[in-house]
């Protein structure tokens, strides 16, 4: 595993003229924005084409990174517009499931099915339950579970205030639920 030095200082090396000082900034933080245009992007060929499109803004805006924010959230917020902008352009539109209907679900009622699950069959639920998620929320589930980011950060990333994060991932976690009550009740689960 390579081994790298703060963001800042790839940084400083780009701004004084040495390009090749990105390539760092571009391996140390390629996972995660591929992961975050992933989740708004459905196709790997377009999500690939977008991540380079990300790159390729951050390395021409990097000279207007004030450093108000960690870079990293700088890049994910590049990233986030970047694929949200795309999926515009594919016209891709997205149905929220009725929120009113999310806030009478109490949390427990699929709670000892699902720990009656196998870790295998509880992935493949969850997995299930997320692919019906809008992108945006799915990303916020996957930002904070999956690459635990902290809800100001995941703010900053999606252009939310952190009060709105938290009543987002809320009802993320409701819908969620239902998803997964929907999917128990309709058959008995297998990871077959």
């Amino acid at each position: 595993m390579m081994k790298f030095r703060e963001d800042q200082y790839y940084i400083g090396e780009v701004l004084k003229g040495d390009v090749n000082a990105f390539e760092p900034l571009v391996k140390k933080h390629q996972d995660l924005v591929f992961s975050i245009v992933r989740r708004i992007v459905k196709t790997p060929e377009d999500a690939e084409e977008v991540a380079q499109d990300v790159f390729l803004k951050a390395y021409h805006k990097l000279g207007k990174f004030k450093g108000e924010s960690k870079f990293s959230t700088w890049l994910y917020r590049i990233a986030y517009n970047t694929a949200v902008s795309h999926g515009r352009k594919k016209k891709t539109e997205f149905i929220p499931a009725g929120e009113d209907q999310l806030e009478r679900i109490p949390d427990t009622d699929i709670d000892r099915e699902i720990m009656g699950l196998s870790a295998e069959e509880q992935g493949k639920l969850v997995r299930d339950a997320l692919s019906v998620l809008p992108a945006t929320e799915n990303l916020i589930i996957s930002l904070y579970y999956y690459h635990q980011k902290d809800i100001h950060e995941i703010g900053k990333i999606i252009g939310m205030t952190e009060t709105n994060v938290k009543v987002k991932l809320h009802r993320i976690r409701k819908k969620m639920l239902k998803e997964m009550n929907h999917i128990l009740g309709r058959e008995k689960y297998s990871v077959a």
